[in-house]
This record gives C-alpha cells, sequence and structure tokens, in this order.
C-alpha cells in the first residue's frame, strides 16, 4: 500500500515533468531567457552579451530553431525572443511567430551585437543575458532547468538574486522517492483522473509530431527509413515512431511535443514506443495510461541521477523506459519490469551525448531496441546478472550505479566533447 505522500509526489513529479514545448529545449531556454530580459528592458537592444555553459553550446549549435526560417544556433534563438517571444508561454515561448516577423529577425540579427561566451560555471544549464540600449540595461539568469530564473536586473538594481547551485532539480519535487516496485504499485492502484490528461496530451502531441516526422523529409529520416524498411515488425515500428518524432524535432518541426526530464526527445522516447505497442494489441485507453506512468517514471528516476544535461545521452534512458512500459502493458509486474530495465540498462549505458542534432534519432533507435532486448531477454528467462559490469543487487541500486558512471565517470567525456567540437569550430 503506497503512502499518500508518496502518491501525491509522484502525481506532482509528472505534472513537473510533462510540459508542453515547441523545439529542442535548450534553443528554446535561450529564446525565453531572451523573451524575459527583453521584457524587463523595455525595448530591443542594441548590444547583448551572453554567457552560456557548456551543454547548452552542444546543445543548441545544430538543431534548428523553431520559426526563424530554418536558422541554427545561440543567435536566431536570442532574436526569435527578443522579437517576437512571448515570455509567458514558458518552454512554448517562440510558438507562434508569424512568417511576416522574419524581415524583423533578419534586421535585428544584422543591427544587434551579440557577444557569445562559453562559461565556467557549476551549472550543466546555465544561460545569463545581459541586454544594452543607450542607458538602460537588463538581465536574466537561468540555471539547472530550463526556465528556473536565479537573477533578474534592470538598470543595474536587482530584482531577483536566488543562489546559484549546482542542483539538478532545483525546486522541483524530491525524486528521492522514485523506486521501480513502488512505481509499478503506483501505475497499478493510482486513480487516473488526476494526471490521465497529461498522459493522453503526451500521446496526442508526439504522435502528431512522429506521424510528420514519417511524411516529412526531416532530418535523416530514421523514422522513414525503419519504416519503409521494417515497418510490418512491431518492434521496428516502434523504433520508427520514436525515431521519425526526433527527426522532425530536431529540423525546426513548429509542432509542440510533451517534454520529459526537460527533454522533447526524451519524451517522445519513452511515450511512443508504448502507443505503438498498445494500439497493435488493442490496448484500452486506461492500460495505455498506466503502462506510460511505468514509462514516465522509470525514465525520470533514471534521469534523477544522471542530471538533467550530461555526456551520458538521455535517449538511452528513455528507450528503457519504453521498455519497462511496454514490459508493463503486455502484462509484466514488477519482476518483470526490474529484469527488463536492469538488462537494457546493461546494454547501452556510456552512449555519448555530443549535443542535440539530427543524429539523436538513430540513438533514440537504438535505445528503444535496447529497452524491448530488455524485455525480450526476460521473456527468455535470460538476464544480466549482479557483478556484471555496473548491474548491482538490485534495480534500483543498477539505476544509482549509472547516476555516479554519468555524473562522476563521464565528467571529463563532458569536457573532451565540447573541446573537440570546439577545435573544429563547430560552435
Amino acid at each position: 500500500m503506497l503512502s499518500e505522500n508518496i502518491i501525491k509526489n509522484y502525481i506532482a513529479i509528472l505534472e513537473e515533468e510533462l510540459v508542453p514545448a515547441t523545439g529542442c529545449t535548450e534553443p528554446i531556454a535561450i529564446a525565453y531567457c531572451a523573451a524575459k530580459t527583453g521584457k524587463l528592458l523595455g525595448c530591443l537592444p542594441e548590444r547583448i552579451a551572453v554567457i552560456v555553459s557548456g551543454n547548452i553550446l552542444k546543445n543548441v549549435k545544430s538543431v534548428v530553431v523553431p520559426n526563424t526560417g530554418g536558422r541554427k544556433g545561440i543567435r536566431p534563438a536570442i532574436a526569435a525572443g527578443m522579437v517576437a517571444g512571448d515570455p509567458e508561454r514558458d518552454l512554448q515561448v517562440i510558438a507562434d511567430i508569424p512568417e511576416e516577423k522574419l524581415a524583423e529577425l533578419d534586421d535585428f540579427l544584422n543591427r544587434t551585437q551579440i557577444d557569445i561566451a562559453c562559461g565556467d560555471s557549476p551549472c550543466k544549464l546555465d544561460i545569463d543575458i545581459h541586454a544594452f540600449a543607450g542607458t538602460h540595461s537588463a538581465r536574466v539568469r537561468i540555471t539547472n532547468h530550463h526556465t528556473n530564473i536565479v537573477r533578474m536586473e534592470h538598470d543595474g538594481e536587482v530584482l531577483c538574486n536566488l543562489p546559484v547551485v549546482d542542483a539538478a532539480e532545483e525546486h522541483m519535487t524530491d525524486k528521492s522517492c522514485l523506486n521501480v516496485e513502488d512505481i509499478v504499485r503506483f501505475a497499478d492502484t493510482v486513480p487516473l483522473e488526476p494526471i490521465q490528461a497529461l498522459l493522453l496530451r503526451q500521446v496526442e502531441y508526439n504522435s502528431a509530431i512522429a506521424e510528420e516526422g514519417l511524411r516529412g523529409a526531416w532530418g535523416a529520416q530514421i523514422g522513414r527509413i525503419l519504416f519503409e524498411d521494417y515497418g510490418d515488425d512491431i518492434k521496428q515500428k516502434a523504433k520508427a515512431y520514436a525515431a521519425a518524432g526526433s527527426d522532425a524535432r530536431m529540423s525546426g518541426c513548429e509542432m509542440p511535443v510533451v517534454i520529459l526530464s526537460g527533454s522533447g526527445n526524451q519524451g517522445i522516447t519513452a511515450c511512443l514506443p508504448v502507443v505503438v505497442y498498445a494500439r497493435q494489441i488493442g490496448a484500452t485507453q486506461e492500460q495505455l495510461c498506466r503502462a506510460l506512468i511505468v514509462s514516465d517514471l522509470v525514465t525520470i528516476h533514471q534521469k534523477s541521477g544522471i542530471g538533467r544535461l550530461s555526456a551520458y545521452c538521455g535517449a538511452i534512458s528513455a528507450g528503457v523506459g519504453a521498455g519497462a512500459g511496454i514490459c508493463y502493458l503486455l502484462g509484466g509486474g514488477f519482476s518483470a519490469v526490474a529484469h527488463t530495465v536492469v538488462n537494457a540498462v546493461a546494454i547501452l549505458s556510456g552512449t555519448i551525448c555530443d549535443g542535440a542534432k539530427p543524429s539523436c534519432a538513430a540513438k533514440i533507435a537504438a535505445a528503444v531496441d535496447a529497452g524491448i532486448m530488455g524485455y525480450r531477454m526476460y521473456l527468455h528467462h535470460k538476464e544480466f546478472r549482479s557483478g556484471e559490469g555496473i548491474v548491482a543487487e538490485s534495480v534500483d541500486d543498477t539505476i544509482a550505479n549509472v547516476g555516479v558512471l554519468a555524473q562522476q565517470g563521464m565528467r571529463q567525456t563532458d569536457s573532451t566533447i565540447l573541446h573537440i567540437m570546439q577545435e573544429q569550430h563547430c560552435l
């Protein structure tokens, strides 16, 4: 029997994490910060100084910013936020820029000095924008998660000043309460009314962008390749839909997605394979929603130890979550889900994140494959055992080991990735 406090916290976690966003969340966070800064300034600036963390740099440079005419990078994200952003819409800040505003974006980028630097911040996610117009100035800083404002200034007057701490879950529900057994029990028993709308919106938005990814020539077209070559196979179809959503999203599709752990790719990956299997077996809406609870919370459980931005590819965590959700959908209880998670984690842990870009779709396909393989191993009574690599005695200890691997073991990997990208003049 779950305590009322656990139930309340699990619902709060889903409410915090399952939010809509238009575009890759790192450039959108920059646009949001810029829109907030512009609103404080009260006019368009003449000069902007931007300091961002390395993980922001690597996750912004190669994805198209929606509604900017195909532009990539920090400058178009700032321009979109300053010229036409609505900061009240959070991660949908530039969702509705009309085409006629593109000329204004061009003019802003041509006449505005924008200086960008990579700062030495304790936070993996750090965006600090300082804008100037005549004798006036405004500043907004965001750390740790995409809309978490820690400092605001106007003409030198400090309006908000919170401590900058290295805490990815700052001001969010404590996720230490998450464990796989309680996640399954929660999925089994929670009344759906408080969270059903969130889950169905995740299905609606993420299914729509996947369909667009399969229709259009987006990115590397990983989803279309999988669908066209192997579309009759349910596992390949699950991989194709997840990859197609990323194909479209990474290449500037202006349709919203419902994100998870601050990432649209993770929201897509945790959701769509479960949706594909649910449709295949004719599952009820309730069965789908309860399976999505497992997938989403198992993904969040893994990411709470890894952090929102890392050298560890978050799609892997979501692929593992999807495997757990599919297992649950097909009748698996706690033991089956736990074995699925451990098996899947052992297959692909350590896959690097070298920024948001079209190849994310291929990593998503591989992550979903690993999640499903973890479940298939369970069905064949095969498993990876404690002491083999990072696999521990329990599923939750194995997940904790992944967090240590990502946070400590891959710290230098993160620096090396950024160094390589800078050496190649990619930023």
